[in-house]
C-alpha cells in the first residue's frame, strides 16, 4: 500500500484469451482439426478418430465376490 501512496506505478498484469490465428478469416482450434499438417500435429499422418479395433485397449472387468 505504500507503493501506490508514494505515486509509485502498478505492473499491470496481462493475459491473452485470445487463439493464435494464420488468416484473418481462418481461426487455429486445436492439432486434431486443423487443415494443416506439420509441426502444429505432434501425431504426423494419423486421422483421428482411429477405429477401435486398431487401439491396444482391453476393458476391464471386475467380479465382485459374493
Amino acid at each position: 500500500m505504500a507503493d501506490i501512496a508514494e505515486g509509485k506505478a502498478r505492473k499491470t498484469r496481462y493475459v491473452d484469451h485470445g487463439w493464435p490465428t494464420t488468416d484473418p478469416d481462418d481461426h487455429a482450434v486445436s492439432e486434431l482439426v486443423t487443415d494443416r499438417t506439420g509441426a502444429l500435429s505432434p501425431f504426423g499422418e494419423l486421422t483421428f478418430p482411429v477405429p477401435s479395433d486398431d487401439l491396444p485397449y482391453i476393458h476391464p472387468v471386475t467380479v465382485i465376490n459374493r
